[in-house]
Parts: C-alpha cells; structure tokens; sequence
C-alpha cells in the first residue's frame, strides 16, 4: 500500500505546534504497537507511487512479506525520520540523489549495514563506502539541445558550455535544485573549485532566461525556441516519448539528447538509492528488500518502467533508451564525492549569482 505524504509541509506552515503534536501521536502509536511483525517492511519512498508499486507487488509476491510505503517529498521524509527519532516506523528510506543520501547519512538517520549481496550486485562508485545507502538505479543528467538550431558538432563536454559561443542561449534550473548541485559537486571533484566556480559563473553569464521551474520546463523552453540547450536527467525525455499527452509527445521528436565528456571523464551520472533507518524495527526485512531491488528481476522492472539506466550493464535497457546511444561513457566518480561536495556547490552558486 502507497500512502501519498502531501500535506505534511502546508500543516508545518499552518500550525506551529504541529512537531509537538506529531511527537505525541509518535509516542501513542508506538505504545500501541508494543510488538512489529515479524513479515513486514515500512518503506519512506520520494519516488513516485505508480513507479515503486511493480516493484512492492513483486517482492511481496516472492517473499510473503508486507510492503507498506509513505510517499513524500525527499526532505520532507528525511526531516520527518529526524523528527520521529528511534519512534519511527520506517525501515527504509527510498529517494533520489547520492547528495540526499549523503545528507540522510551525516544526519545519523541511517544504519550500517553488511550485505554480501549488495556489495556483489553494486558496483562500489554506486554505494556508501562505508555501508550506509546502496544505488539502486542510474539517471544520467546529460545535454538536450533543439536539433533545428543546434549542430551535434557544436557539443562536446559540460566545461564548452561555458564558452561565449552560448551567449542566451542556455536555458536550465535553480541553484537550489540537488540535481545541479551533484552535478557542480562532481565538477568540483574532477577539475578542482576554482576551475568549478569559474565554469559556474560563465554558464550563468550564457542564460537565456533566470532560471525557473524543473527539468520539463527547460526542456519545453528549448522546443519552444526560448534557448538552445538545457541540463537535464535522461529519464524526463523518456516520459515525454512515453506519455499519452499528444503535446509531449510532439515536443519530443523536437528535442535530442547529446551526451558529454566522452573523451574524458565521462557523462554525469546520479541515482536513486536506499538505506536502512538507523532506528528500523524490521532490519532483517529491510535489508532483504534493498537485495532485492538490487536483483536482476528488480532491475528490469526499474529499467522498462522509468526510462532510467539499470546499474549493471547485463540489464537491458528500454529501446526508448537504447535509441539515445547505449552504452555511453560514465563518470564513474564515486557518487559519495557529490555529497562532500555539496557545501561548495552551493557556495559556488551563491557567489556567481546563480538563481
């Protein structure tokens, strides 16, 4: 069962002594439930309900164990595991982005674990290297240009994004989003702050537009001609090719995909991932579950359903996905960097101006 976690934020907002409140209900409910079931799992999941379900029927079919899931907003789940502290019901935090993970993990929300399993299934750049989350399926946050204005030869790396050459022509996201952030964050990584802070302060320079609005708005903005090129995560342009929306699926064949760096470090990459909650009630299950999105049969599922990358290459990607270019060159940085990272990135920002 999906629990849709909407409203928690618009009721921190209207009451303020709604963490009271939530405290006492935390309490009761615990003193209610002296005993946790032995076959069940509580997942907190900002992944989206329709995506996860295939996934919760498969392992509940394979396993007999109960999969109960709250849906919500990735910070607003991890500020509500804080909150709740070893009252929590949840045993599993499901999100999206190594940074929210890292941050999960440096709050001390999360448990050390040890799995075989895990560690052979998972590439080590793709989990915790001490244990804490596990990448579970791969995004790639790449270049989508307008075919009609844009020569394939005009593109090349992230760091060509900051020549003059793409004066108001780049169109792209807040500052505040964690999908730039990692990205900044992995530049830092490969080229040093300096040389990341002057590539953020040039790109900046080249918007055709404040940045406004997520992925698909940039996107939109380059079929409809407001710029050239956005940065965006692969798997949105696999919705839109997807969708039952006639619109989107027009604004698709107006897009192209271009991915970076393949003479060098690699196209970026991010995932999603879990961990276990440090205070899990049901850990045995909760690690059985992660071994099991991590399985070849979970795998599939997560390629064909979201357009996204599996992280082995046994997997078969979707043809959808096959049709951009498969395989393409990783950065196969370790993606616990993009949490180090982080602070600066949004430093970085701060000082170039960017929105």
């Amino acid at each position: 069962m999906v629990i849709e976690d909407k409203t928690y934020n618009q009721l921190e907002k209207n009451h303020p002594y709604i963490h009271l409140i939530m405290q006492i209900v935390i309490i009761s409910f615990s003193i209610a439930v002296t005993s946790v079931s032995a076959d069940e799992v509580n997942i907190y999941s900002a992944r989206k309900g329709y995506l996860l379900q295939p996934l919760v029927d498969a392992f509940q079919n394979d396993t007999g164990v109960k999969v109960n899931v709250i849906s919500g907003k990735a910070k607003v789940l991890q500020k509500r595991i804080k909150q709740e502290g070893q009252n929590t019901r949840a045993d599993v935090l499901l999100t999206v982005d190594a940074g929210n993970l890292f941050k999960a993990k440096e709050d001390g929300l999360l448990k050390r674990i040890s799995s075989k399993k895990l560690n052979k299934l998972i590439p080590s750049y793709l989990r915790d290297e001490d244990g804490y989350w596990f990448g579970l399926s791969i995004r790639s946050r790449v270049i989508m240009y307008n075919p009609d204005k844009v020569k394939i030869s005009d593109l090349s790396t992230y760091e060509d994004l900051a020549n003059k050459k793409w004066k108001n022509r780049i169109c792209i996201r807040s500052s505040s989003n964690i999908y730039n952030q990692s990205l900044l964050a992995s530049i830092i990584s490969n080229l040093g702050e300096d040389n990341a802070e002057q590539w953020a302060r040039d790109v900046k320079s080249n918007f055709s537009k404040d940045p406004k609005g997520n992925d698909r708005t940039q996107m939109t903005s380059v079929v409809m001609g407001e710029c050239d090129v956005t940065i965006a995560n692969t798997y949105y342009l696999g919705k839109w090719i997807s969708s039952e929306k006639d619109n989107e699926r027009k604004y698709a064949e107006k897009i192209s995909v271009f991915f970076p760096n393949q003479e060098g470090s690699g196209a970026h990459i991010n995932i999603s991932g879990a961990a276990v909650i440090k205070y899990s009630k049901n850990e045995a299950n909760a690690i059985r579950f992660l071994e099991y999105l991590a399985s070849d049969a979970a795998q599939v599922l997560y390629a064909q359903a979201n357009h996204e990358y599996p992280i082995r290459d046994n997997i078969a990607v979707s043809k959808i996905v096959e049709s951009w270019g498969y395989p393409f060159k990783k950065d196969t940085l370790n993606l616990g960097e993009l949490g180090k990272n982080n602070r600066k990135a949004v430093m970085i920002f701060d000082r170039v101006g960017w929105k």
